[in-house]
């Protein structure tokens, strides 16, 4: 066993870290607004808006994220007047590219996880608020919202940890995230069995940190743990 070698290559990968963190704190924000606004439409008297958020989950759903990213950053730059507005100095760079399509993605599967967690809440206790006097952004905040979070909670945190996952699609478009470093380092070592198997060991100590953190959440929004 070449410990030198595990030990450099290692401490090179563990270098990248902060890229792939980056990426998937800022999309899972980004996405997170974002499913919420479509979930919002998704509940909306209107039916044409109703029909604009299932088009919206269904595109982003229905197509692979590495599509997605292609035509961001590859796409985008043979549109002329993109290329002549304000964006084009982000869109120009796959940094901006990679977190707009991960936010993209992400946010078409968080708009149905809170859609399906909003309908989880027992219509009975809303009927019974309701019957208190409550309504509008009342109801929603004191009994829709807590509860919803509470049923969809372990759900989104699978969706933060296949997001995690999904960054390492960003090293196709050149950035130098955990997968970027370990293709970099196999491109010059040719010993991808042992740069792989450490990458994908960061990458599963990074999912066991965010399956930590979520059962901390989960545990403080029990009612018997909140004052």
């Amino acid at each position: 066993m070449d410990w030198p070698f595990l030990a450099r290559t290692t401490g090179e990968l563990f270098t990248g870290v902060p890229l792939t963190l980056q990426l998937t704190g800022i999309a899972l924000c980004t996405g997170f607004v974002l499913a919420a606004s479509v979930a919002a439409l998704a509940h909306n008297r209107l039916a044409p808006l109703r029909w604009l958020a299932r088009l919206y989950v269904g595109l982003f759903q229905g197509t692979p994220l590495l599509v997605q990213i292609f035509i961001i950053y590859y796409g985008f730059g043979q549109i002329e007047c993109l290329r002549t507005s304000f964006l084009w100095p982000f869109l120009s760079q796959a940094y901006w590219c990679a977190i707009l399509a991960l936010s993209l993605n992400t946010s078409a599967y968080g708009a149905e996880i809170i859609r399906g967690a909003i309908v989880a809440v027992p219509r009975n206790e809303v009927e019974a608020a309701q019957a208190m006097g409550m309504s509008g952004f009342l109801l929603r905040r004191r009994i829709i919202w807590p509860q919803a979070l509470r049923y969809g909670l372990a759900n989104y945190g699978n969706e933060a940890i296949l997001l995690l996952k999904a960054t390492s699609l960003a090293s196709v478009i050149t950035l130098m995230d955990v997968t970027g470093i370990a293709y970099r380092l196999v491109s010059k070592t040719y010993r991808s069995e042992e740069i792989f198997t450490i990458a994908g060991m960061i990458y599963l100590s990074l999912t066991f940190a965010i399956v930590g953190c979520v059962h901390i959440l989960e545990r403080c929004l029990l009612p018997r743990n909140r004052v």
